[in-house]
């Protein structure tokens, strides 16, 4: 269990830091680069806890999950650079 909570607080203490930089922003765009940073920093729990299990396991098995684990992180990265970019637009930004 410790494995999920220690990404939770790492997804805590994003949004705290977030949240400590939105008088500097427009609140849409710092609510959607939150945003970002929580599901990039969810996939990375995730993929963390698949790269655990694998660990545990051995030959083809483990390989597959680490490919999987590898294709979490990639899918978050890619969602949270969409918002980003998302991000970016509504701020005016280019």
């Amino acid at each position: 269990m410790k494995l999920i909570t220690m990404p939770r607080l790492a997804v805590l203490a994003v949004a705290g830091a977030a949240l400590s930089l939105s008088a500097c922003n427009n609140k849409a765009d710092d609510a959607t680069e939150a945003a970002a940073d929580q599901v990039e920093a969810s996939a990375d729990a995730t993929a963390d806890a698949i790269d655990a299990a694998a660990d545990q396991m051995g030959g083809a098995s483990e390989e597959a999950m680490q490919d999987q684990a590898d294709a979490v992180r990639a899918t978050g990265e890619a969602k949270a650079d969409a918002l980003e970019e998302k991000a970016d637009a509504e701020a005016g930004h280019p």
